[in-house]
């Protein structure tokens, strides 16, 4: 679960990586409830979106890995696409919606660890494009 960026991390795209960057964070794994992982742990595995090789991943999961992209940015609202996935193949899939002007999710996901995640998501992408200076409008989206 995702608490605070992780800056000093040292992958080559941060922006590549599953949430839009690096985050510090703690285990949800039955039995590890709390525990964060070591700086290595989160380096090389919790913030690559498969942990394949994390001693505390559960046998019996649902998933193995959240993936997120924008589906639409009208500057005034953004529609995140995810996608689960269960051995490299996709289970669900769907949008969550937020306003940016109310600062509110119109539409979440009823899974409260993946909302989580797609709010980590969702900030990194709103703060690379606050830095590129593009806030695209609704006219423009649908160019």
């Amino acid at each position: 679960m995702p608490t605070r960026k992780f800056e000093e991390g040292a992958w080559l795209h941060p922006s590549r990586l599953p949430l839009g960057a690096g985050w510090h964070g703690h285990c949800l794994a039955p039995g590890h409830e709390g525990e964060e992982p070591s700086a290595t742990e989160l380096t090389e595995g919790c913030n690559l979106g498969y942990a394949v090789s994390c001693s505390r991943m559960p046998g019996e999961r649902a998933s193995d890995a959240v993936r997120f992209s924008v589906a639409r940015d009208f500057g005034s609202e953004i529609s995140l696409c995810f996608v689960t996935e269960h051995a490299h193949l996709p289970v669900t899939h769907g949008l969550l919606t937020y306003d940016v002007s109310s600062q509110r999710w119109t539409l979440v996901h009823p899974d409260v660890r993946i909302q989580k995640m797609a709010e980590c998501y969702l900030g990194s992408y709103l703060s690379r494009r606050s830095q590129n200076g593009a806030t695209p409008t609704r006219a423009q989206a649908n160019d």
